[in-house]
């Protein structure tokens, strides 16, 4: 039954997690091309092409596989198939992380046959030569609106210069200096307002509804909006409707925000984390601040919204910079390429 799979994509976490995501949105267009499966305990869409994880003990010997992992469980699986079971892997990890790794992390990473880095910075903290693929998007989702006002009056919102904040609300994300910053710009642009969205977990409760109340006893309650997490197929949208974006995070990964909105023509000013530094061309499609500086956040925003012609500008090289260099088809393309390259080496370790 395992015949035909070139690639196995193992998935050994239940929840939904940047991974999981990361793994959701490639597969689709990378099995068009090759035949790669997903293989997990559960908890994938019913669309993706998957198998068990029991099954993958059972299956052939002979057969070269890749066997592509994204954390390391996953690593310790690929090694007890391959060691132990005598299964024909090669094995591939994919690093995000931006920290030194520990002992073990990196003796798993040590037996892999090839490494990916998702960013420059994220191959820098790696022991080992790594190929950077940076993650891409759906530019055919994520587009610039025909008409942005018709897309404002369909999602109840109004015409006017418009900032967004999108993603999970708590410290880590930087969601209080975005709201501080809002506080002390909005009353200078009455035509101006901002949108937060996402969504507060139970422990950061509490965080979220401090900012309720600031904005509250500012009286901006109908200029700083917070808005539900919006679903997925909705989501390119509430991109559209901006007019600048604000990525404010203290520490990140890697952070697709950046690219969904510029892949719509909108504009970021983003926090010197995570890969945001090498997917926002400086003084072109964004600007650049340190995390956490609510007074340069606030003189990036105001620089901004002062200038619709920087803006109108901008956004028109915020989609041909998305189009050149961030396109979803280009990461695909370039991880089945590592895929064929080594299933072409021939007999792996068995």
């Amino acid at each position: 039954m395992h015949d035909h799979i070139e690639v196995i994509l193992p998935s050994l976490k239940r929840r939904l997690s940047g991974v999981t995501a990361t793994l959701v949105r490639l597969l689709p267009i990378q099995a068009k091309s090759m035949n790669i499966v997903a293989a997990g305990p559960g908890g994938l869409p019913d669309d993706l092409p998957t198998v068990s994880i029991w099954s993958l003990f059972f299956m052939g010997r002979k057969k070269l596989r890749v066997w592509h992992a994204r954390r390391n469980t996953e690593m310790l699986l690929g090694l007890i198939l391959q060691k132990a079971f005598r299964k024909n892997l090669k094995l591939v990890f994919t690093s995000a992380s931006q920290r030194h790794h520990t002992r073990y992390t990196r003796f798993l990473i040590s037996r892999m046959d090839a490494v990916i880095a998702t960013s420059r910075k994220s191959a820098s903290y790696l022991e080992c030569p790594a190929q950077v693929i940076p993650h891409g998007i759906d530019t055919g989702t994520f587009h610039p609106a025909a008409d942005k006002s018709a897309v404002r009056r369909s999602l109840n919102i109004p015409d006017g210069i418009l900032i967004g904040c999108y993603g999970r609300i708590r410290h880590q994300k930087g969601t209080d200096v975005f709201v501080d910053s809002m506080l002390e710009l909005l009353p200078e642009f009455p035509n101006a307002a901002a949108l937060v969205m996402g969504r507060a977990t139970s422990r950061h409760q509490g965080f979220l509804n401090g900012l309720r109340q600031k904005v509250k006893e500012a009286g901006l309650e109908d200029r700083i909006l917070f808005l539900p997490e919006s679903p997925v197929d909705t989501m390119s949208d509430w991109y559209r409707v901006l007019d600048l974006f604000v990525a404010p995070q203290r520490w990140e990964g890697f952070g697709l925000t950046p690219l969904e909105s510029m892949a719509c023509g909108v504009p970021v000013i983003a926090t010197d984390v995570g890969a945001f530094d090498e997917l926002i061309e400086e003084s072109n499609t964004g600007i650049i601040i340190p995390p956490g500086d609510k007074e340069k956040m606030i003189r990036a925003v105001h620089a901004m919204i002062s200038s619709p012609e920087r803006i109108q500008g901008w956004a028109i090289q915020c989609r041909q910079h998305m189009e050149l260099n961030f396109r979803i088809e280009d990461e695909a393309g370039s991880i089945n390429a590592l895929y064929r390259s080594l299933l072409s080496e021939g007999t792996g370790t068995i």
